[in-house]
């Protein structure tokens, strides 16, 4: 028994009248995510990041070169406000691990791109990043994460 089993008896000795499955794996999902969030933070902070800030220097790196985008294209990507980009943009470019300049196709644009600090940094911890999450998913064989994955796919296709 995990503890959404304990909350699921007492739910199901109080209101027997209702079908409370679905809390479980609600709780399951909920407690699961709080769990890997605070892992891969871990796995982040040692490298001088956190989620948000990876979350901009990765869409960067994955972009391909010269790992550069508009502020509009990061927003999409990330979806965060506006305010809340230029917040992690202005802590990046303080760090020296991106680079803002004109957009050569918008002048009152400008374009933000990684810079070689940067891209080490993500590179560093993208594969630190991943071997946590290989780690994260020991307990699962490959015949397991690929149902699961099969399951969460279909069930995130409803939302999106």
């Amino acid at each position: 028994m995990d503890h959404v089993d304990r909350i699921l008896e007492q739910w199901n000795r109080e209101r027997p009248d209702l079908d409370v499955a679905p809390m479980g794996l609600f709780g399951r999902l909920a407690r699961l995510r709080i769990h890997v969030a605070r892992e891969i933070e871990k796995t982040l902070l040692a490298h001088g990041l956190n989620s948000a800030s990876f979350d901009v220097l990765a869409t960067l790196r994955r972009s391909g070169p010269p790992y550069r985008l508009s502020p509009g294209d990061l927003i999409a990507t990330t979806m965060v406000s506006s305010g809340t980009m230029t917040n992690r943009l202005d802590q990046l470019e303080k760090a020296a691990l991106i680079e803002r300049s004109h957009n050569p196709d918008d002048r009152r644009g400008v374009i933000i791109a990684l810079t070689p600090k940067g891209l080490a940094l993500v590179d560093e911890a993208v594969t630190a990043h991943v071997e946590n999450e290989h780690r994260l998913l020991e307990s699962l064989d490959a015949g397991e994460r690929a149902a699961l994955d099969s399951l969460l796919r279909k069930f995130l296709k409803d939302f999106e």
